[in-house]
């Protein structure tokens, strides 16, 4: 069982980027996913999260109107199209599934991430002003 995050890399403020998260090993149908990231010195931030029928999506303030998730059943992956880059979205980016959906904490309202297992190795995302 594996979930793989790739797409990462090197951009210019503005720019686009669109991560992957494919499942090896089972399928993802019955799972939520989160992307989740965290730079250097600060806290991992659940950016955002899709339901396992992708009807319910989740994003922080920090990316809305930029980021949108989405998710392919045929591929048995998910995705994180990044638009508008800025240098503070520079981190390592995670993919994980919650088999309980997406999970958000009362106050503030943010990604319930206790819940996500299966966490794999990060992508780097490095944006540059």
């Amino acid at each position: 069982v594996q979930l793989q995050a790739s797409g990462g890399g090197s951009a210019q403020a503005g720019d686009s980027l669109r991560l992957s998260c494919v499942a090896s090993g089972f399928t993802l149908d019955y799972y939520a996913v989160g992307w989740f990231r965290q730079a250097p010195g600060k806290e991992r931030e659940g950016v955002s999260c899709i339901s396992s029928s992708g009807e319910y999506t989740y994003y922080s303030d920090s990316v809305t109107g930029r980021f949108t998730i989405s998710r392919s059943y045929d591929k048995n992956a998910v995705f994180l199209q990044m638009t508008g880059l800025k240098p503070e979205d520079t981190a390592v980016y995670y993919c994980a599934r919650d088999p309980h959906g997406c999970r958000l904490t009362d106050s503030p309202r943010r990604l319930y991430s206790a819940g996500f297992e299966y966490w794999g190795k990060g992508t780097q995302v490095t944006v540059s002003s």
